[in-house]
């Protein structure tokens, strides 16, 4: 994987990703990381995060329900959490190779696109 833009992971496209391929290594997940604002590395390298808070609950929950939507489309799920009834919180990863790939990046990048005018 190169290291894209934002607009270049937002035009791609998750492929799918049974294992036997090896994670991003984590300088390029750093160099990556640097095109998403907001984004975050956890998990000693496993895995990216990035949290919102909203208004209100129904706010966070519509937020939700368009990243669901969105990973249903992209056939790459996150790890979605939500706390105190309105602050979000999305983790992403590759299950199957236990790491980061060029899904995760593209996945957030799309994320990032989402009306989330409530959230901050």
């Amino acid at each position: 994987m190169d290291v894209k833009s934002a607009a270049e992971l937002q035009r791609g496209v998750c492929q799918p990703c049974e294992g036997g391929v090896e994670p991003c290594e984590l300088s390029l997940v750093k160099q990556q990381l640097a095109q998403l604002p907001g984004w975050t590395l956890a998990e000693p390298g496993s895995l990216i995060r990035r949290e919102w808070k909203f208004s209100d609950f129904v706010q966070a929950m519509q937020f939700l329900v368009g990243v669901a939507m969105l990973a249903e489309r992209e056939q790459h799920h996150p790890d979605l959490h939500l706390e105190g009834y309105r602050k979000v919180r999305i983790e992403l990863t590759t299950h199957a190779i236990g790491g980061l790939s060029e899904n995760d990046f593209i996945l957030a990048a799309k994320i990032d696109t989402l009306d989330r005018s409530s959230g901050g």
